[in-house]
């Protein structure tokens, strides 16, 4: 009898050992590679679909600041406010990610991985190609809706001045701490991105907790964090000369180190030293697996 067998539980029938292969989480290896998958799908997009559905983004992600707005202006003030109005954060999360729109941190793992997998120059060309056209595209849908939101006659005073403050709190970050709270913000982006293709009957839980802690903790992001100090601007509250030094920058620089250079290398690190088998052999492997598991229990 060899080590395997004797270390399984006794009385287990076929059917019940083939149910426990096919309930295996999949390995790093197979969520490193459907993730390489995709991004390669979002590599290969035109530029007009990349643009457009970047735009949509940025248009969404005002929902969190809405979201977020209409909380604070209904409820009491206190610390217990913010613990309730985060939950608005998630607002912008939920629909971009659940309707396949191109969000920029998204790429920051997404995207890269096809180029860390082959880093050629072309791969890098068309890396630099998608993170342009997003990053124009969802600050261009963000500083649209931010100005929607402050022109148009839509919310009470009381709202208004909620956004207003909102963006306050964002701008009382020094870009030191701007550029550090985006690096984890995009750690924690990637890390949603990474968990979410092992447990899809659960995405919207995944998406609700990390944004949530995100919106707890004031980490920075650039998108949605456009929407709320571009409110600021348009309002004649703050100057563009600040969105763009004190904010964007340190906030954009700081979200791609978190979700590419810590998280995403990290990640194809550990896949790579897992195994010498290459992660498109490990998905192939392990489809092959889980269909025999399905044929088996027929």
């Amino acid at each position: 009898m060899s080590v395997e067998q004797s270390e399984k539980t006794p009385g287990l029938s076929a059917d019940e050992e083939q149910e426990v292969s096919h309930n295996q989480p999949p390995r790093a290896a197979v969520l490193h590679e459907t993730i390489r998958y995709q991004g390669d799908q979002e590599l290969e997009r035109t530029l007009a679909a990349l643009w457009w559905s970047a735009v949509a983004a940025g248009l969404s992600m005002g929902l969190s600041l809405m979201a977020m707005g209409l909380f604070y202006a209904r409820l009491p003030e206190g610390e217990s406010a913010q613990v309730v109005a985060s939950i608005g954060y998630s607002a912008g999360f939920l629909a971009v990610i659940l309707a396949r729109q191109q969000l920029f941190t998204e790429n920051t793992l997404t995207a890269v991985l096809p180029v860390m997998t082959s880093p050629t120059l072309a791969n890098f060309g068309r890396l630099l190609r998608l993170w342009g056209v997003v990053l124009l595209g969802n600050l261009a849908g963000t500083l649209l809706v931010a100005w929607v939101m402050l022109e148009l006659p839509i919310f009470d005073s009381k709202t208004d001045m909620a956004f207003l403050e909102i963006g306050r709190k964002v701008m009382s970050n020094d870009i030191s701490q701007m550029f550090a709270k985006g690096i984890v913000s995009g750690w924690m982006i990637a890390t949603m991105v990474w968990m979410i293709p092992s447990m899809e009957n659960a995405k919207i839980w995944i998406i609700l907790m990390i944004t949530y802690l995100m919106a707890i903790g004031d980490f920075t992001h650039i998108v949605v964090g456009s929407v709320e100090v571009s409110y600021l601007v348009w309002a004649g509250k703050e100057t563009w000369r600040s969105f763009w030094l004190e904010f964007a920058l340190p906030t954009l620089a700081g979200n791609i180190i978190g979700g590419s250079f810590i998280f995403a290398l990290i990640s194809h690190a550990q896949v790579r030293s897992d195994s010498g088998k290459a992660p498109s052999r490990l998905l192939e492997h392990e489809r092959a697996q889980r269909q025999r598991g399905k044929d088996d229990t027929k």
